[in-house]
């Protein structure tokens, strides 16, 4: 299984617990997420932490697809660790971290993803999976960025 792994990171101007607060609601995932991929969450009321599990609905490619993650690591307000347990990848880690920086709060998303089909899902990652997930998350920079607007101390 070929694992493949996606980075990025930016500097909000947001506190550090402020910045935490926003992730740390599933619900805050839709408005991040390009339209395109009519994302839904389908868990209501989640009590983050490690052990909670939330079920999203998606669509890639006209095709629906249902998306559950486990919460398996979470480590108020520095980081929390997302994995797909049921979901189109044969393997999806997404690590979030934050960081109080002199510039602001650092937000970095570390993916560890495969797909499935050996090397058919090899070629489907070489001519449209990894453009698409560089674009989600390029969409989800911006995005991040207008939510984490500075609030009064």
């Amino acid at each position: 299984m070929q694992i493949y792994h996606l980075r990025c990171e930016l500097i909000t101007s947001c506190p550090l617990l402020q910045t935490f607060e926003v992730f740390k609601n599933p619900i805050n995932l839709a408005k991040i997420t390009p339209s395109w991929l009519n994302f839904q969450v389908l868990t209501k009321d989640v009590q983050m932490r490690k052990g909670a599990e939330i079920e999203y609905n998606i669509r890639w490619l006209g095709l629906p697809m249902h998306w559950k993650t486990l919460i398996s690591n979470y480590d108020p307000p520095h980081s929390f660790v997302d994995e797909q347990v049921q979901g189109p990848y044969a393997l999806w880690i997404h690590h979030h971290t934050f960081e109080e920086t002199a510039a602001g709060t650092k937000v970095g998303d570390h993916v560890e993803y495969a797909l499935p089909f050996g090397k058919l899902g090899e070629i489907a990652h070489a001519v449209i999976v990894k453009r698409q997930l560089d674009a989600i998350f390029q969409f989800r920079q911006r995005e991040i960025t207008k939510l984490l607007v500075p609030g009064p101390p």
